[in-house]
């Protein structure tokens, strides 16, 4: 092509309808497939720097998107579907070690040209300066459907890299010095043209240097504190803080990395508003939830511990919600609503449930928090799970040993479907004098997975019930991923996500 003017550059929003048309041309056979513009811009939010295009004259007619992933939690057995996190993005690790490929294509017209030479090379230089220690992506082999019947996925491929065969796809990454790990089967299902097979290719960094120059890395041993709440008495707001700052201390002094608080743990200071209805009393009690999150959020960088701070009432536009804040150690403060409010909370209180389920990234993991009854609902769980989560927080408030038994069960059974430690706090003791709350009880917990690597009863740690104190348990988050890949079940690797899904409809980003 005469007087071609060729660019690889940072790939915008701006470039979409170009990269639609492009894409929707590389894939005619698949369908025309593209992805949509909102996922575009849900990926370019996430790892700008990670997607790259190629133009051709001012044209994009490619492109190279790719994700940073902890490849321990998908290991070598992982379909397409997985590792893009149901095609949200979500499995985007900054602290992860692997550059993961999740696209790759050159417009049919533009191709003759070595255009993915070009984008190969960026993905290598890009690397290698996140130093990272390699490159893996699933990568298609289109040839084999016309092999298929006389021929196994292993075979073809051999054939391909001795030349025999050739594919387009597969030759030209081996000639990319991509090495071929293993066969993935169901990779990407729709693709018929390589029958849902796959190749794990990876390419080795070699100036990789493992934490060089890294602080803060994220770490494999976690130290979860959990506060077995006593409800009691309080005359002021200064004197529950107080209450809360001498539990973070203790925990932080075990150089803990989180310190968990149990529901509604400020209910207390609702004391003196028992004169009013139900619903009037709570929205009192919601008046204080500034106040304690700025001094939370004080304790959570003072004392160097990252905060689950229970859950609070906060009034928003006029609602009311149960809302659990999580203060970050470096002062960041995310939240989650809960979803399900109790029959309870909705009859007595007005709490209307929050629409969002979402991993909190953490320098110690990446966690998720459920409040008492939504851990009852097994869809939440594994909407996490499936968004990388390995620790899960739930803090609850219990009346009766029956109801402390429905956490309890459903938190074991959410950390051995989920393959995640699952952490429980709750209070203890009574309250006469305010409505509502008069009764509690609690044990609370660490709950593991139950295989070899784990404790046989599924309990790293446990409270005393109905007693005030503070609970310290190491959990090791590498064995998370030997589960995943090697357990004695492999539950999150083994459902038939060719026959069911688990959809979350709010939020949603999808390949079109």
């Amino acid at each position: 092509m005469d007087n071609a003017t060729i660019e690889v550059r940072a790939l915008t929003i701006a470039d979409f309808q170009e990269l639609k048309d492009s894409m929707i041309e590389a894939y005619a056979s698949m369908g025309g497939q593209y992805w949509g513009e909102s996922s575009l811009e849900k990926l370019l939010k996430k790892f700008p720097e990670g997607q790259i295009c190629v133009t051709l004259n001012g044209k994009v007619v490619g492109c190279a998107l790719t994700l940073i992933v902890n490849f321990n939690r998908f290991g070598d057995n992982h379909s397409y579907r997985q590792v893009t996190g149901n095609f949200t993005f979500d499995t985007h690790d900054p602290q992860g070690d692997v550059l993961y490929g999740i696209e790759m294509f050159i417009n049919p017209e533009s191709r003759g040209l070595r255009l993915a030479r070009r984008l190969y090379d960026a993905r290598k230089t890009l690397c290698e300066k996140l130093n990272l220690r390699a490159i893996v992506a699933g990568g298609r082999i289109p040839g084999y459907g016309k092999h298929a019947d006389n021929m196994t996925p292993r075979e073809y491929i051999e054939k391909v890299r001795t030349r025999k065969l050739h594919d387009s796809t597969l030759s030209f990454q081996l000639a990319n010095d991509f090495q071929i790990k293993k066969v993935l089967r169901d990779y990407l299902p729709e693709d018929n043209e390589s029958r849902g097979y796959a190749t794990l290719l990876v390419w080795y960094n070699v100036f990789y240097e493992p934490n060089s120059g890294k602080i803060g890395l994220r770490k494999d041993f976690v130290r979860i504190g959990v506060v077995q709440w006593q409800m009691r008495q309080y005359k002021t707001l200064e004197d529950l803080l107080g209450q809360v700052e001498y539990f973070v201390d203790a925990v932080s002094d075990y150089s803990s990395d989180f310190v968990v608080l149990p529901e509604f743990f400020n209910a207390p200071l609702m004391e003196p508003f028992n004169h009013l209805p139900g619903h009037a009393a709570i929205r009192e009690l919601a008046k204080y939830t500034p106040d304690i999150v700025a001094a939370l959020s004080k304790f959570a960088i003072s004392y160097n511990v990252n905060i689950i701070g229970g859950s609070m009432p906060e009034e928003r536009e006029g609602d009311l919600y149960n809302t659990s804040y999580f203060l970050h150690r470096n002062g960041k403060i995310d939240k989650y609503d809960k979803i399900h409010p109790t029959p309870s909370e909705e009859y007595e209180w007005a709490i209307k449930g929050g629409d969002k389920v979402q991993v909190i990234e953490t320098d110690a993991g990446k966690v998720g928090v459920l409040i008492c009854y939504d851990v009852e609902f097994p869809e939440l769980a594994r909407l996490l799970a499936e968004q990388g989560m390995q620790i899960l927080f739930v803090p609850f408030l219990t009346d009766t040993q029956n109801a402390y038994n429905r956490v309890r069960y459903c938190a074991a059974a959410r950390a051995i479907e989920n393959e995640c430690f699952v952490a429980i706090a709750g209070t203890v003791g009574n309250l006469p004098k305010v409505h509502n709350m008069d009764l509690q009880f609690a044990q609370s917990a660490v709950l593991t997975p139950s295989d070899f690597a784990f404790p046989v009863n599924g309990i790293k740690a446990e409270a005393t019930p109905n007693t005030e104190m503070i609970v310290i348990s190491d959990v090791d988050l590498t064995l998370l991923a030997e589960l995943h890949e090697y357990g004695s079940v492999t539950t999150m690797k083994d459902r038939r996500l060719d026959l069911y899904e688990l959809k979350l409809i709010k939020g949603e980003s999808k390949k079109e």
